[in-house]
Order: C-alpha cells, then structure tokens, then sequence
C-alpha cells in the first residue's frame, strides 16, 4: 500500500499547483517560460545525482529520452494550462488521463482491459465531451489551454507507462531527466508564446520573485515529481493513472473555495462522469500482464 498512499501525497499537492503558479504568472510570468525556469532550475540541482547513476542507466537511453521528452511536455502543457485557463475547466480535461493510461498501459504493456475498464474509459471520453460544452463545442474552436491540458493528460499517462517499462533505472535518474526534459519542451514553446523571452525575463525575474522560484523548484516540485517518479513505478499503469483523481479532487476544491471559480451545469455533469470513471477503474481487480514494449 506504500506506492498508493505516497501517489495520493503527490497527486494531492499537484493538485494544489495552481495556487503558487497563478501567483506567479501575476508577476508576468507566462506558463511556457515559469515551466522552463521552475523545472530548469530543479534539473540543474538534480543533476550531480543523474550523473552520479550513470551506470545504471546508460544502457537504457531510450526509455530516459522517451521519459525526458514525454514526460517533459506533460509538466509543460499542465503548467501552462494552468497559468492560461480557467483551473476547473483544466483539470476536468486534464483527468482524462485515467483514460490515456488506461490504453496506453494496454498498447504498450499489454495490460488487460476488463468490461468494466472499457466502460470507465468511455465514461471519461463522454464525460470530457460534456465539460468542453457537448454539441456546442462544434461550434467554437478548442482553446490553447484546452488544448495545453488535454495534451498534459497524455503526457503524464505516457510518464506513468515508461515510468512502470524502466523498472531498472533509479528514481533520482528518472526525476532528474523529466527536469530536464521539461525545461527543454518549454523553451520552444515560450519563444513562440512570448517572443523575446530575454525581456519578459529582464522585467519578470525580481530578486524576490527568483528566490521564491527557487524554493518552489527544489522544494516543492522536487518533492512531488520524485515521489510520484516512485510511486507510478511500483504500480500498474493503469490503476496509477486512476488513484490520482485525488489531484483532481484537491484542485477543484482549491479553484471554489480558494480562487472562487464556479462550475457550469454541464461541467458539474461531465465532472461526475470523470470521477465515477476513475472510480470504477480504480475498483477494477482485473490482473496485469506487463510486456515490454519500449525500447
């Protein structure tokens, strides 16, 4: 049970993230660029223990690469739809991930896909559908930071299954590389938001404003992404994806009490049917057969 409970420690302060990260966006900040510097900065830290484990990853460059350039653009896309959009509506389409898992741990892993799975997973589609605004939202392009948290959710579901595949590489390695990967995904992406980063940087980046940074770059995101690095290898991607709902959970009920974001009606609905999705997979016993799929 130890995997699960430090997944819910994690999942639960990622879903407080949206905190920390609106407070500095109001610095002028945008999402790309504070994704860059947060998870730059905790790289460069964590950087002597990756070189340090070299010996027990240099035969496993794919996975870390995969790891780096995958799991990197899921932080990203989180923190950038975090910082751009409306944190409910975020989170609500960020929790396909469950989804995502779900059938990527069956394509890559070979892990099974019971009845009740298979419902779960279309639940969560259709419930996704209704938070976007059902038949509505033919009519109106999907935004960047639908698609920014969309696009997370699959890049943390696909953390999650290579995560679970290099069972042989350590967890500092693996945290270290999805650092850095972040940082490296964000700098194009900041270009292309920002234009000059140099200047948002120059007139941004205050003494004070870099030392809370820092603190929350070697504090905060160091602790959550190395123990859920931990906890999503020890168990099957699938049912990983499923226990942190409790991120979801944590982080709706900071946008309404904290920030006071509200729910429309066919968000409330499509909410529900996420959440009993996750539910429903979370309670699956349905056994896993792993197969390694990932070079």
């Amino acid at each position: 049970m130890l995997p699960v409970w430090v997944l819910l420690f994690s999942a639960s302060m990622w879903g407080l993230s949206s905190l920390p990260l609106k407070a500095f966006a109001a610095h002028g900040l945008s999402g790309p660029l504070l994704a860059g510097v947060a998870f730059g900065l905790a790289g460069l830290v964590s950087l002597p223990l990756l070189l340090r484990e070299y010996r027990q990853w240099r035969h496993s460059l794919g996975s870390l690469a995969l790891l780096a350039l995958v799991g990197g653009w899921g932080n990203t896309a989180y923190v950038t739809a975090l910082v751009m959009g409306d944190v409910v509506r975020v989170m609500l389409l960020f929790y396909l991930l469950p989804a995502w898992s779900v059938l990527g741990g069956w394509l890559f892993l070979g892990e099974q896909v019971s009845h009740r799975r298979g419902g779960a997973v279309t639940l969560a589609l259709t419930g996704a559908f209704l938070v976007v605004g059902g038949v509505a939202a033919f009519s109106t392009p999907f935004s960047m930071a639908d698609a920014m948290a969309v696009s997370a959710g699959m890049g943390f579901a696909g953390n999650n299954i290579i995560a679970r595949h290099a069972q042989g590489i350590p967890t500092a390695s693996k945290t270290g590389v999805l650092f850095l990967g972040c940082a490296i995904t964000a700098l194009p992406l900041a270009l292309w938001v920002d234009g000059s980063i140099t200047a948002t940087v120059l007139t941004s980046l205050t003494p004070t404003v870099l030392a809370w940074l820092v603190a929350y770059a070697v504090g905060w995101l160091g602790l959550i992404t190395a123990t859920w690095q931990w906890s999503v290898t020890r168990m099957e991607a699938g049912r990983a994806g499923v226990i942190s709902i409790a991120e979801l959970v944590v982080a709706l009920l900071a946008a309404t009490l904290v920030v006071g974001e509200r729910m429309t009606l066919l968000e409330c609905v499509g909410g529900v049917m996420i959440a009993v999705a996750a539910i429903l997979e979370a309670t699956d016993s349905a056994a896993a057969t792993p197969q390694a799929a990932i070079p």
